[in-house]
């Protein structure tokens, strides 16, 4: 991908290096609050949603010791995410503008380790990227890329660009009110039913990602050779179906809230292949089998 020596956000707070009170998030024992947490784990979901399921979030008080710039070993990770969230910015500004007639509000991404406090609760790198609807950031702790690289084999600079632009995704959501109609539609709903809510969103959020890379790269041309695969490569591996497989060698569909492998790959392709922002319907607009 080529980002290096372009425009970087100023959208991008550093909080590398906070660390929470003992105490925070409190998750009961036992296998299936483990099985929980290694499926959620790297799918970008909502910590609200995970403290939810395996504990009660506690007050705390932080501290913080500085990143000093000249031993910060991830310097070269920041000025990409921060290129990247500015290509973000001026994907999105522009289509709000020329095809939802909306201005776009630019969220903020914020870079923590370990452990971090949002306006959704408190939460722990276990949860991986995620997006808080409450304060419209955008989390995001550096050890989940070497994760994905490592643990999950879906190496690359545009991998890393297309999880933070799926986490943009749902800030787009929140923007044009989706997320705060499924979350309704899910309290009316049952467990299954409202899981599958989720993972159309999720899919949506996928073809978000897409648009933005499509327009991202016939605006600048930010694509080497083999980027798009390392994005395709980083959707397969990311699916409920392969993290669940890796989790306990058994697939449980009825807990799925992000997409299989199969449909992330497939939503993240369309919205890349196509670029069509009004399009973002679809996940929503077809049987939920058809995904």
């Amino acid at each position: 991908m080529r980002w290096e020596g372009r425009e970087q956000s100023s959208n991008v707070e550093d909080r590398r290096g906070m660390a929470m009170a003992a105490g925070g998030i409190v998750a009961g024992g036992g296998i299936g609050t483990l099985l929980l947490i290694l499926i959620m784990t790297f799918l970008g979901a909502n910590p609200a949603q995970l403290m939810e399921q395996v504990g009660q979030q506690q007050p705390q008080q932080s501290t913080r010791v500085a990143v000093d710039p000249k031993d910060d070993r991830d310097a070269p990770l920041k000025n990409f995410v921060s290129v990247v969230m500015r290509d973000t910015e001026d994907v999105w500004g522009k289509l709000f503008r020329e095809k939802l007639g909306a201005r776009y509000q630019e969220p903020k991404l914020v870079l923590f380790s370990g452990e971090v406090r949002s306006a959704c609760g408190a939460a722990t790198a276990a949860v991986g990227p995620f997006y808080c609807p409450g304060d419209s950031n955008v989390y995001l702790d550096f050890d989940f890329f070497r994760d994905l690289k490592n643990k999950f084999g879906a190496p690359g600079d545009f991998a890393m660009a297309y999880v933070i632009a799926h986490e943009v995704g749902h800030h787009v959501q929140n923007q044009l009110g989706l997320s705060a109609k499924v979350q309704r539609m899910q309290s009316q709903q049952s467990k299954v039913e409202g899981n599958q809510l989720s993972v159309r969103l999720e899919l949506q959020a996928d073809y978000l990602a897409g648009v933005w890379a499509h327009h991202a790269q016939a605006s600048k041309k930010i694509l080497d050779s083999g980027d798009f695969e390392e994005a395709i490569n980083a959707a397969s591996q990311i699916g409920d179906d392969t993290l669940q497989k890796r989790a306990s060698n058994r697939v449980h569909p009825d807990l799925f809230t992000h997409g299989t492998s199969k449909q992330r790959v497939k939503w993240f392709a369309l919205g890349y292949k196509t670029g069509d922002v009004e399009g973002l319907m679809k996940p929503f607009e077809i049987a939920y089998e058809d995904l």
